[in-house]
């Protein structure tokens, strides 16, 4: 009798063993499905809400109207420019940024969130030198100013994003061009 008791609690004691393991599993399970959610959860808002994007770029005089800097180019300084992003389904304005150049001709702009959904591009607004002032309306040189501010877009560096020079025109090329561009083993299409 008193072996048949030992064997009861044997087998009673390793039921409540199999059932208190089987309660740590499923209290795991449960841990981590809540933990797994919750951390995509935060991705996505991170992808959304938490993105911070650092554009940099310069501005020059094109002092051969080539839109291209040559040796002869001079960045300038106080130069306005503008970030606008548009709704891709209806070109809504989403976001307006300004900056300003330094010394050096640079400028940068922070955008937090993510732009998608939305085309962005860089604009010129305003040269320092009223005798480099003239802008450029060739569809090309929008192309060139577009900028990608999401982190879905491949890009491995999704916090600085480089942004093609931009450049004022003068109204008359200088003279010291044709050699510039003789030097580069170019014809550009700039009469003289």
């Amino acid at each position: 009798r008193k072996d048949h008791q030992t064997k009861h609690k044997t087998k009673k004691k390793n039921i409540l063993t199999k059932m208190a393991a089987k309660a740590i599993v499923f209290s795991l399970f449960i841990v981590s499905t809540v933990c797994l959610s919750s951390l995509a959860g935060f991705a996505a808002a991170d992808a959304d809400d938490f993105d911070i994007f650092q554009i940099q770029g310069s501005v020059y005089c094109d002092t051969c109207r080539v839109q291209f800097v040559t040796r002869l180019s001079q960045f300038l300084e106080g130069a306005k420019v503008k970030l606008e992003c548009r709704s891709r389904a209806n070109g809504t304005l989403t976001l307006t940024k300004e900056a300003v150049t330094d010394k050096s001709g640079s400028y940068k702009i922070e955008v937090t969130g993510d732009h998608e959904e939305e085309v962005c591009e860089l604009v010129l607004v305003q040269s320092p030198d009223i005798g480099c002032s003239d802008v450029s309306k060739e569809a090309y040189l929008r192309n060139a100013a577009k900028i990608s501010l999401t982190a879905n877009d491949g890009i491995v560096s999704h916090e600085t994003r480089i942004v093609n020079p931009l450049g004022f025109m003068v109204k008359t090329p200088l003279a010291d061009c044709p050699a510039a561009f003789k030097e580069l083993g170019i014809v550009p299409d700039v009469i003289f």
